[in-house]
């Protein structure tokens, strides 16, 4: 959520942003613990050689007499071992009164390290992404949150798994160009259990410092659960409140998908 890979904004959205722009490949392999989406902390595990995970979300962050995020599609193709390609490309809304094309999101999960049984030696991967300004064109009109110049994101994410547990996090630094923008840094750690082969539970914290001179550092906590429905399906859903700066910078976040493996 993302989850790509951060957020921008000169306002409130940044959190909404921030859940979509985690989003990162849903390991839906029998027997393994899941991680990533439909967290804001993003976990290593690439997209499988030649598969494809896509997922068509919602996301967004509430604040006292605003409701802001995003929603559209995020692609992700395993193009290697342990390579995984994604491509963002999401709509912008606030409260429903504004709505446009958000900027596009590219990026690349490289997994250099990987996990071993009975070791505390974790997956581990790199996962860079740029984000674009969109097309302003009258057609199709930039959204409200849409950056003027190209956002670089730069995180390491790492994960450990045992019996159906799962528990994964980091985080990075957001190069983020533009008038009175700050750079900042994302962080967070998960934790999910595989209930039953359809159902995980799940939570996590995570922490983004300020990324505008207007803005405040921002802490929130989030309960998530994963449903498959078939082998290829899946439904996927988060939210909770916040805990540092709520009142100003989100009072709480959602993120809500729908997941195609094939």
């Amino acid at each position: 959520m993302t989850v790509p890979i951060t957020p921008w904004s000169s306002r409130r959205p940044c959190h909404a942003r921030a859940a979509a722009a985690a989003i990162a490949a849903l390991y839906l392999a029998a027997g393994t613990a899941v991680a990533g989406p439909p967290f804001v902390t993003d976990d290593p595990e690439p997209t499988d050689l030649g598969k494809w995970e896509n997922y068509a979300f919602v996301s967004g962050v509430h604040a006292p007499g605003d409701t802001d995020g995003l929603a559209g599609f995020d692609l992700n193709y395993g193009a290697a071992k342990d390579l995984q390609l994604t491509a963002i490309i999401p709509l912008d809304f606030e409260n429903q009164s504004q709505l446009g094309l958000g900027g596009v999101e590219v990026a690349a999960k490289y997994r250099f390290l990987h996990q071993t049984q009975g070791t505390l030696t974790p997956d581990v991967s790199f996962f860079p992404g740029l984000i674009a300004p969109a097309n302003r064109g009258p057609y199709f009109p930039a959204g409200p949150f849409v950056p003027n110049r190209i956002n670089l994101f730069l995180p390491i994410w790492a994960q450990k798994d045992w019996g159906g547990w799962s528990l994964f996090g980091g985080g990075g630094y957001d190069i983020n160009p533009g008038r009175d923008n700050l750079n900042y840094w994302l962080t967070g750690l998960a934790l999910t259990r595989e209930i039953t082969k359809k159902l995980t539970l799940g939570a996590e914290i995570y922490h983004q410092t300020a990324q505008a001179i207007s803005e405040r550092s921002f802490t929130a906590v989030n309960a998530g659960v994963i449903y498959r429905l078939t082998d290829h399906w899946a439904l996927l859903a988060s939210g909770g409140p916040g805990v540092q700066n709520a009142r100003q910078e989100g009072d709480y976040d959602f993120y809500v998908s729908l997941l195609a493996n094939y």
